[in-house]
């Protein structure tokens, strides 16, 4: 792997991700330190698969805004001191207000106003937590966190966390207007 001689920044972050030593890796900036992401396994690609057609359909159908999803790329923190974050999210949310037209390529920069990550075998505790903080720090107004193997649902807001089981129904009445999903369905029979 070529030595970097210069800080990874948000801003030159995906110049970085493109070159060849990162060409079959999935990456994150994550306080100015690169981390790799590993690929999912099938339940965490069906799980997510369910959630962005679903709730993408029901935006696309309703007017609501943008959805973006595979690793979306957020700049969710930049630093004074260079130590930016941009994290790679399984599914996001942008409101109309917030993106009423096509974004320009690149990262987005706008605050999400919903995230859903989809917990795999690879994530640990300390990045979910560090994620969630960042992104409820940086404006976003919900994190879901969908843990395949407990088949329940953590919804972070800067009211706190409530879980959901199967037997629950989640909705996000300020985010998504009308959208309702039974839990159970979110995941693979």
């Amino acid at each position: 792997m070529a030595t970097l001689t210069r800080q990874v920044t948000a801003d030159n972050f995906l110049e970085v991700a493109n070159l060849p030593e990162y060409a079959d890796r999935s990456i994150e900036l994550v306080e100015g330190e690169l981390c790799e992401m590993p690929v999912t396994n099938n339940d965490h690609s069906e799980i997510e698969s369910r959630l962005s057609t679903l709730i993408g359909y029901y935006v696309m159908l309703h007017k609501l805004g943008r959805t973006y999803s595979g690793n979306a790329g957020v700049i969710v923190e930049r630093n004074p001191d260079g130590r930016d974050t941009v994290r790679g999210l399984d599914f996001v949310f942008l409101s109309a207000e917030k993106a009423p037209r096509r974004l320009p390529p690149g990262l987005i920069e706008i605050a999400p106003d919903l995230v859903i990550e989809v917990i795999s075998p690879s994530n640990t505790a300390d990045d979910t937590r560090l994620k969630v903080r960042q992104l409820l720090q940086a404006g976003c107004a919900q994190v879901w966190i969908v843990y395949p193997k407990l088949r329940e649902v953590d919804v972070h807001s800067s009211d706190g966390i409530k879980t959901y089981g199967e037997s629950d129904t989640l909705a996000a009445p300020d985010i998504l207007p009308g959208f309702e999903i039974a839990v159970a369905d979110i995941f693979p029979a």
